[in-house]
């Protein structure tokens, strides 16, 4: 069960490293264009892609954990069934995307607190960036079907494909043509859309055996969405109350100032630079245990859940570490401004809490994505995301932005305690036979 899960984790972990890194150089690249501003532009933009694309995370979510059980069952006519409705959904989605960017980014600005300059930039980055959206929800689609299949290569290639090109295209545009914040964003387009070529050779490659068993116009039918809609639309409320936890923290600290926004945007990367570790395992939780209640095999999805969180918190534990030992040098790669560097020095003390308050809940997520148990992972988010804002609110004038990091540990200890008294009645007894 080790090699099963480590077959699965390694290259989702390998994928993964990329990602964090790619946004580090984006915020390395604006930290270093000018002011407090750059970074805070950046920060602005990706919460407003955040506020759109998140709310799509089921089309990776649902699609894995429905594969996954097709997979376990060996009925491949039904994973195909999946995949065609995941990235036709995908791209229905983009083209209202499209349809309502304007008036989406209008509304936003609204809302957001942020000073002329990091509107600005913001803007700029958001309407380059905005054209990807169809290849960057297929993307979603193709990786959860991949991970349902138990085929973590395949979204590994693509990723850290992606990811590089990403790196490399927003250095040249941004620095070396001078382009600044939309050469970032066109980086980021350019590099989506091979991404998608990528992941359609792939399928290619290592599925075309099976393309008898794809029917679109079957597969797209009201009937056949039905259950693909019911299981996506409570997903949908759970990647909607993780983004309100995750924009609410940008917003929040946007009213505190460009110093304190760019401190809590590079505190927030580096606070999940080592779930992209743990999520490597999630994957491979969400692969097994959607396979093992596909074959009703309860022994083996228990010995699983038991190895995936001896994983992971071995994880967890070297990353309190090496946080603790990293102190400020990674604030440090991330930008050179004195009085951002200043500002990060009283928050430092959350990157050592972070790990094992959240490792739980990062594996747990998955384990209940394979489970497709849907309605109590979307009861688990909103409650947890209630938490983050009442927490906040409620210590704010004895805190300060304090009680920011406050609230998001929080919101990470109800998520671990109300899956893990689910856990019996939502996953375990769907595998029995």
């Amino acid at each position: 069960m080790n090699r099963r899960v480590l077959k699965l984790a390694a290259p989702s972990i390998l994928a993964n490293i990329t990602v964090p890194l790619v946004g580090m150089v984006d915020l390395a690249i604006a930290g270093r264009l000018g002011d407090a501003a750059s970074i805070g532009g950046i920060a602005i933009a990706t919460m407003l892609f955040d506020l759109l694309y998140w709310n799509m995370g089921f089309l990776r979510v649902g699609t894995g954990g429905f594969a996954a059980q097709a997979y376990g069952r060996r009925d491949f006519k039904d994973a195909f069934r999946i995949l065609v409705q995941a990235v036709g959904t995908a791209l229905l989605s983009a083209m209202v995307i499209w349809v309502i960017q304007f008036a989406f980014l209008e509304s936003a600005f609204l809302i957001i607190d942020c000073t002329t300059e990091v509107e600005s930039l913001a803007r700029k980055y958001f309407y380059i960036r905005i054209w990807a959206a169809p290849a960057t929800l297929s993307l979603f689609a193709f990786k959860g079907w991949f991970i349902g299949m138990q085929n973590t290569i395949s979204p590994m290639v693509v990723d850290v494909s992606v990811n590089l090109l990403n790196l490399v295209l927003s250095v040249v545009f941004a620095i070396g043509l001078g382009m600044g914040i939309p050469g970032i964003a066109l980086g980021t387009l350019l590099a989506q859309y091979t991404g998608l070529a990528i992941a359609i050779a792939l399928l290619v490659i290592y599925y075309r055996k099976l393309f008898g068993y794809i029917h679109i116009k079957e597969s797209l039918k009201l009937k056949q969405m039905k259950d693909f809609f019911v299981l996506n639309g409570n997903l949908f409320l759970r990647s909607l109350s993780l983004l309100l936890v995750y924009s609410g923290f940008t917003s929040i600290a946007a009213r505190y100032g460009d110093n304190l926004l760019a401190v809590s945007t590079i505190m927030m990367k580096l606070m999940l630079l080592y779930s992209y570790f743990i999520d490597g395992f999630a994957y491979a939780g969400e692969a097994l245990t959607g396979r093992f209640i596909g074959a009703r095999d309860l022994g083996s999805l228990k010995k699983a859940i038991s190895v995936l969180f001896r994983w992971t918190l071995i994880v967890a534990a070297i990353s309190t570490v090496a946080y603790a030992l990293a102190d400020e040098f990674l604030f440090r790669l991330m930008t050179n401004n004195h009085e951002v560097l200043a500002s990060a020095a009283e928050y430092l003390p959350w990157l050592l809490i972070v790990p094992l308050l959240s490792c739980t809940a990062f594996i747990l997520d998955g384990i209940f994505i394979g489970a497709t148990a849907s309605k109590a992972i979307r009861d688990t988010m909103l409650l947890s995301a209630a938490s983050f804002f009442i927490t906040f609110y409620t210590m704010e004038n004895l805190m300060g932005l304090q009680a920011l990091y406050l609230a998001y540990m929080v919101h990470l200890v109800v998520r671990t305690v109300m899956m893990s008294l689910l856990m019996k009645r939502k996953v375990l007894s769907k595998a029995v036979a």
